[in-house]
């Protein structure tokens, strides 16, 4: 199948106030694909002009949260085959041929396919420790894949048998420090209802371990040390962001106790 012939498959992708990273996302499909998707809400710079730019389906959704939102999306879907992309994401070249390389025939006996994803933090590419390969389900027959996952985790379960390709799926997540910084409380804040929900209570010795043992293996077992700084970066952001997770808890504990 030539590169420059369009595959029968739809992107699908939420969006809120995206126009810097639509250009780079969008770009890397736009050419080879059948349909694009874009879910946008409370949008207010040039969001969806720049989706529709790239021949994009735009189409205004109330917020429903991450996963719900990603849901709806796929219900807008029409063709056979489905990629689903973050704006802050782009396809690779390598992983442009892969999939090129899986609709020659593979497509055919699988219902979906899974790659690795690399960051782009701090100047360069994290390839070791917690962050890469990071392999992820984004491409799936149409109907065979939904969302599932907790809230700020969410994934794609698939219904039949997936296929693992080489290329790199691109992720721009952190363009900043400070930007990383603030997804600590975000997260916190998921973690410690999901402990609620589930009746937990805090715990001194996984407060104390788990953070050592989440630095321990992204930059020792997982090899973060050979991403230089960055590595060291991650794995002890890592921890400390665990350490508060489950600071959390306690925190929640005794806010629950009355004033002397």
């Amino acid at each position: 199948m030539a590169m420059t012939q369009k595959l029968p498959i739809a992107v699908s992708m939420i969006a809120r106030n995206e126009a810097h990273n639509l250009p780079r996302s969008l770009g890397s499909v736009a050419d080879w694909v059948q349909e694009i998707v874009v879910i946008v809400n409370d949008c207010t710079d040039s969001t969806e002009a720049i989706a529709r730019e790239f021949g994009a389906t735009v189409i205004d959704h109330p917020w429903e949260g991450y996963r719900d939102q990603k849901r709806y999306a796929l219900t807008q879907v029409k063709t056979p085959w489905v990629l689903a992309l973050d704006a802050d994401e782009e396809v690779s070249e390598s992983l442009r041929a892969d999939i090129h390389a899986f609709f020659q025939g593979d497509h055919e006996w699988f219902q979906g396919a899974m790659f690795p994803r690399k960051v782009w933090f701090l100047g360069r590419w994290i390839t070791h420790g917690d962050w890469y390969p990071d392999w992820s389900l984004r491409l799936f027959r149409n109907g065979k894949g939904h969302w599932s996952g907790s809230p700020e985790h969410d994934k794609i379960e698939l219904d039949g048998s997936v296929k693992r390709l080489r290329g790199d799926l691109y992720h721009y997540s952190n363009p900043t420090l400070n930007s990383h910084v603030e997804k600590i409380t975000v997260f916190g804040d998921y973690f410690l209802n999901r402990q609620i929900e589930k009746g937990r209570k805090w715990s001194l010795v996984e407060t104390l371990l788990r953070p050592w043992w989440r630095f321990f293996r992204a930059y020792v077992l997982r090899r973060g040390f050979l991403d230089g700084f960055p590595g060291f970066y991650i794995a002890k952001a890592t921890a400390f962001a665990t350490f508060v997770r489950y600071s959390r808890l306690y925190e929640y504990e005794c806010g629950k106790r009355k004033l002397p």
